[in-house]
């Protein structure tokens, strides 16, 4: 065949040839299909290199079964398949891999353990205690911005402060109640 022909040929043409031994008829078909089969794998797996990878597996599998191929189906629906249930054995193989352990592990505790839960309160304790310790100003900051969740700006807007005062003295009720709970210990 002359290249125009296999430029024009269907794909069913295609297939005659390459099952016949035909090297550049499966040439030809391959790169009809090598794009939207690329496009496929990178969407579900988001890895060029691998999508690479499975779609040479892909090919490898079309040219290997070309004498299966049966023209109820259109060539390009018969290589979707293919390449559908290469990426399938592909995901397998991948939760395949993950150690058995890790499958079947717990997953992590939302409540803390009641070691925890000591620690947690004694370290409130401690916090508290030294709120009452503050001044008036540094204490009303930090419980603004630490318990009620204040950002800096809504701090500065509700005291009627420039923002910059606000963020230092922050910075500095916070070195103030560090220090007194490092002394308490």
């Amino acid at each position: 065949m002359e290249i125009v022909d296999y430029i024009v040929a269907t794909d069913a043409q295609l297939v005659a040839h390459a099952a016949k031994g035909d090297q550049q008829a499966f040439e030809y078909l391959f790169a009809r299909y090598r794009e939207a089969i690329m496009r496929l794998f990178e969407q579900r797996i988001g890895d060029k290199a691998t999508a690479s990878d499975l779609l040479q597996e892909t090919f490898i599998k079309v040219y290997l079964h070309l004498s299966n191929y049966s023209d109820s189906y259109t060539f390009g629906q018969w290589v979707y398949t293919i390449a559908r249930n290469t990426l399938v054995d592909h995901l397998r193989r991948r939760a395949d891999d993950v150690a058995l352990d890790e499958r079947f592990c717990a997953p992590a505790a939302t409540t803390p353990t009641p070691e925890e839960s000591v620690i947690i309160n004694q370290t409130r304790a401690h916090f508290e205690a030294s709120l009452d310790e503050l001044s008036e100003e540094y204490r009303q900051i930090i419980e603004m911005r630490f318990l009620e969740e204040y950002s800096y700006e809504e701090i500065a807007e509700k005291l009627g402060r420039p923002l910059n005062t606000i963020k230092t003295q922050i910075r500095r009720a916070k070195a103030a109640v560090c220090k007194m709970i490092v002394d308490k210990e």
